[in-house]
């Protein structure tokens, strides 16, 4: 046992749309596209063009700035097209599946030591399940990190419930960890929820209990074990330690997740195992009736703005739909309400605080002048001070954004901050400025 941390800052934003523990199949769509926009700070170069016949995990492109990763297909089928953007950008890779999916085979070591492992998943192509802190982007394979992390829960708005996640592929979770504990040399650290009856094949169980982003592997980090300059951590995502375990028990690439679509717009929130790169189109039209809806691959706070057309990511693990805001609104908030969510006082929520609310997009007034009100230490359980990093981020002071602790943080640990922000500061975009401008300036 590790250690058990009770976290007090935060705070769990209660809305209407939580998913059901029930599972349905979607069924399998003709049309599947692996976006390397997915991944962050890589360029892509293609090793697949039209017409070409690809199983699921074989390459379909690597990182020209480290060409020993590549990038798997989750099916097997015909490239049918390559979206390009601007400057030939590649936007998308859209594969016409087959109707049974076939898989490319990997040799799976029988002993398992780090570099078998790294060596097994650079050949089956999935060395991008791995990311790492600093910076949130793919690990370079010549790094040893002190420690790897995974999070066994989720905190964040109408996240999946990870437990129950873990439940339906116990066996190959287990696996994932007993691999993981193999490529981190004994130090994996697995984060629990406080009270979780999870049971653990592999690694240093430490349990947190408080509010949301207690659930985020970065807070779990910082107070575990904080990353100095000079220092690696890798983590994954609990699924992703599910398709890392199913790897090396069978050799192949099966890229299915447990997806929860939630939201008030929602008409049944529920599970649906869905495959990377899945077409969204059918889902999105069964499930959301209105049209003026914000369509999001991952939570409220967080996730990246999606559409009815778009395919799924390879790091989504939660769908939300949620109305638009884009409308006035009379006297805003001057007149008072019990139907508005608040962590202030300003409306009457702090008598309620079980209620479930409906929420939309308005932000409700338009950036403003950077003022010390203290909302952001109220909501971040971390031993940084957001405000000061934030404006060193903005002068491109790489000096001090090294001493207030940029290498703990990433654009997810400061999402509540953005939400609580009077001043409709855009906290994450300023992060990712600021961790781009470290790796490649610092």
């Amino acid at each position: 046992m590790g250690k058990s941390i009770r976290l007090k800052k935060g705070y769990d934003i209660k809305l209407l749309g939580e998913a059901s523990k029930e599972i349905s199949e979607i069924p399998v769509a003709d049309i599947f596209a692996v976006k390397p926009t997915d991944y962050l700070s890589i360029t892509p170069k293609l090793v697949v063009k039209e017409g070409d016949e690809v199983l699921a995990g074989s390459s379909l492109f690597f990182d020209k700035k480290r060409p020993e990763i590549n990038f798997p297909s989750p099916v097997s089928g015909e490239v049918v097209e390559i979206v390009r953007g601007a400057k030939r950008k590649v936007l998308e890779i859209r594969i016409l599946a087959d109707k049974t999916s076939k898989y490319a085979k990997t040799p799976i070591p029988t002993k398992l030591e780090a570099q078998n492992i790294k060596d097994a998943l650079l050949k089956g192509n999935l060395w991008s399940l791995l990311r790492q802190r600093p910076f949130s982007i793919i690990p370079s394979i010549e790094e040893q990190p002190k420690a790897i992390f995974v999070s066994t829960f989720d905190t964040a708005p109408l996240a999946p419930d990870l437990s129950f996640v873990i439940e339906q592929n116990k066996i190959a979770f287990d696996k994932g960890l007993a691999v993981l504990s193999e490529l981190s040399s004994g130090n994996l650290e697995v984060g629990t929820e406080a009270g979780s009856s999870l049971s653990l094949s592999a690694g240093t169980q430490n349990e947190f209990s408080g509010p949301h982003p207690s659930g985020n592997v970065g807070v779990q980090i910082h107070h575990v074990s904080p990353i100095k300059a000079g220092e690696t951590i890798w983590y994954l995502d609990a699924q992703d330690v599910i398709i890392l375990g199913e790897f090396f028990n069978s050799g192949e690439y099966h890229a299915e997740r447990l997806v929860p679509i939630t939201g008030s717009e929602v008409s049944t929130p529920s599970y649906i195992k869905a495959k990377v790169g899945q077409s969204l189109t059918k889902l999105f039209s069964e499930q959301v009736s209105e049209s003026n809806v914000r369509f999001i691959q991952g939570n409220v706070l967080s996730g990246a703005i999606s559409h009815k057309e778009d395919f799924l990511s390879f790091y989504t693990s939660q769908l939300t739909v949620i109305p638009e805001g884009n409308k006035a609104e009379f006297l805003g908030w001057l007149l008072p309400s019990a139907k508005k969510l608040s962590l202030s006082r300003t409306y009457f929520s702090w008598l309620m605080p079980n209620k479930k609310y409906d929420v939309d997009t308005n932000t409700h007034g338009e950036e403003r002048a950077f003022v010390m009100s203290g909302q952001y230490e109220k909501v971040l359980p971390m031993n940084i001070m957001p405000v000061q990093l934030l404006k060193a981020i903005i002068a491109g002071d790489i000096e001090k954004m090294e001493a207030l602790g940029i290498y703990e943080i990433a654009e997810e640990d400061l999402a509540l901050c953005e939400f609580v922000c009077t001043s409709k500061i855009e906290v994450q975009k300023i992060v990712r400025e600021g961790l781009d401008l470290m790796r490649t300036e610092g």
